[in-house]
């Protein structure tokens, strides 16, 4: 049977795509980014100068480390509502402040992984809801983890905290301020970065390369080229050489740019995150980590079922360390104690002895004295 003829203006079929731009538009859209990595490594200046506005405010640097003996990693969220073209925004930032700060990092990464793992949970228990009309959905849609420059390699916490991210989230590597290593160390140590998260089978977000627009591939291209991100993070307006205004840090050899590609990789991951690639992260959150989760719990629970909750806390677990040994030094402290007591008591006891043997001696001395003036007094008696 052959095709019946369609007119040169078409049903509309090709509209749809308006109609859900439309839709898009009109709802706007949720995203969460998550930024994970070592105080001072510029994470919020970066989240500021990502979105041209203040987002987080800068914690006092005084008071940075005041919390250092709690030794608990705390996570922050941040709200806001961005609009560019009548098309709104609800941006969610989530922060980690206390991440690898400490001496012992031991399971310091546990309150993010179950984060994630909550997020993905309480949206799965609305969606099993009678009512689902507004549902709350904070699951995270990119995580930035921020690799210090050491100039070196990764560090055994940054492997074993990016090897629970990746699978549960899209994760991004960034090597946090930039500027601080030359062109050629930065380079080599992207490149040892790289060999790292393939040698221990990191998962990291690798976006859709192919298009049917060649720039578009080129560009995607350029983009995963450049992974792991190096960023230089500044809010601060600068005077360029030649007269521009640009955001950037001043040094005494010349200006590092933020927005620069020569300088960093800003541009690009703005482009990730942003303009080019949104939506391919929001749709694989929700087509991948979150059904991978989903999945995963729906083969060992029930429906409606609740999620066990794990006993086995880090937190309390060091603080019943803490308390074991504080009471076994406190028993080492009571048995030293009544050790000292007990030898003052046998040291008192001997000394009593002594005493009582002088006494008891001394008394001998004194009936034998006695006895012979007795003697004396009869011999002198019997002569009379």
């Amino acid at each position: 049977m052959s095709p019946s003829a369609v007119s040169t203006n078409g049903i509309g079929i090709a509209d749809l795509p308006n109609q859900r731009h439309k839709i898009v538009a009109k709802r706007g859209t949720n995203f969460t980014l998550m930024v994970v990595g070592e105080s001072g490594l510029g994470k919020t200046t970066f989240i500021n100068t990502l979105f041209t506005t203040t987002i987080k405010e800068k914690k006092n640097q005084a008071k940075r480390h005041a919390k250092q003996t709690d030794k608990t990693v705390e996570i922050e969220i941040t709200k806001a509502e961005l609009e560019e073209k009548m098309f709104n925004v609800k941006l969610t930032v989530i922060d980690t402040p206390g991440f690898g700060d400490y001496v012992n990092n031991r399971d310091s990464w546990l309150p993010i992984v179950e984060f994630i793992d909550d997020q993905h949970e309480s949206y799965m228990r609305q969606e099993q809801q009678p009512h689902r009309e507004e549902k709350l959905d904070m699951r995270v849609h990119s995580c930035l983890y921020f690799i210090r420059p050491t100039g070196h390699t990764l560090k055994p916490l940054d492997i074993e905290v990016m090897k629970r991210l990746g699978s549960r989230v899209n994760l991004i590597p960034v090597i946090a301020k930039a500027d601080t290593l030359t062109p050629k160390d930065l380079e080599t140590f992207k490149r040892r970065v790289r060999e790292v998260i393939a040698a221990q089978n990191i998962q990291v977000y690798q976006c859709p390369i192919e298009s049917d627009d060649e720039t578009s591939t080129k560009r995607n291209m350029n983009i995963m080229a450049a992974m792991p991100f190096a960023i230089i993070g500044s809010d601060e307006d600068v005077i360029a050489p030649d007269g521009r205004k640009v955001k950037g840090r001043q040094y005494s050899w010349g200006i590092a740019e933020v927005e620069n590609e020569d300088h960093c990789d800003f541009k690009k991951l703005r482009s990730l995150l942003i303009r080019t690639h949104m939506l391919d992260l929001i749709s694989t959150t929700e087509e991948t980590h979150y059904e991978n989760y989903r999945q995963s719990q729906m083969e060992t629970r029930k429906f409606g079922e609740a999620k066990p909750k794990k006993l086995d806390n880090p937190k309390f677990k060091e603080e019943e360390e803490a308390l074991r040994k504080r009471f076994t030094e406190q028993v080492k402290q009571e048995e030293n104690r009544f050790r000292q007591w007990e030898q003052h008591l046998i040291a008192e006891r001997d000394r009593l002895n002594k005493d009582l043997e002088a006494e008891h001696s001394h008394i001998k001395s004194l009936e034998q004295e006695l006895e012979t003036i007795q003697a004396g007094l009869s011999s002198k008696g019997g002569r009379k």
